[in-house]
Parts: structure tokens; sequence; C-alpha cells
């Protein structure tokens, strides 16, 4: 089994994050700590989402119906 967190839950704690962050009861120190961790689940959705439509747009192309964005 893989230890990689899918992006389903990756996306669920960034919510967790951002929620907390925004009701503000958290000291600065946490909260700092919560940011750096969000911009990493952050970063790390983003890579899943640039993969997908890297793929989807590869198995477009091979069914001749799209051609690739840049």
């Amino acid at each position: 089994m893989s230890k990689e967190k899918k992006f389903e839950e990756n996306l669920a704690d960034l919510e967790v994050i951002v929620q907390k962050l925004e009701n503000g009861d958290v000291a600065l120190e946490e909260a700092i700590a919560e940011f750096q961790k969000g911009m990493k689940l952050s970063k790390e959705l983003q890579a899943s989402l640039d993969k997908a439509e890297k793929t989807l747009v590869k198995v477009m192309q091979a069914e001749g119906t799209e051609t690739e964005m840049e």
C-alpha cells in the first residue's frame, strides 16, 4: 500500500488548515506552522492536478480529439 496520500485526503487536510486559520483561534507560532503546512499541501495538490491534466491531454491526443495545451 502506498504511503502517499490521495488527492482528496490532501485537499481535506488543506481545508481544515484554512478553517483553523480563518477562525483565528491559534497562537501565532501554530498559525505560522499551519500556514507552512498548507503551502506544502497546496503545492502537492497543484502538482497532482498538473500531472492529471498532462495525462488527459496525452490520452485525448492519442484518440485524435485534442491538441496539447500550452
